[in-house]
């Protein structure tokens, strides 16, 4: 069996995908999954009309 060093690359996403993670199952313990789910398909949302940085707050 081979195994295949991750590129430095790989190691930031699947870092990414774990803060991801433990960050959705936060939101689902305070807030519960209707609210997770909604909240994560903002943010994509938002990605994909590039306003990530455009909102402002009071």
């Amino acid at each position: 069996m081979q195994t295949t060093e991750l590129t430095a690359e790989e190691k930031s996403k699947d870092a990414f995908f774990e803060r991801l993670a433990e960050l959705s199952e936060e939101m689902v313990a305070k807030h519960g999954k209707d609210f997770s789910m909604g909240a994560l398909v903002l943010a994509a949302r938002w990605i994909a009309e590039n306003r990530i940085g455009q909102l402002k707050t009071n």
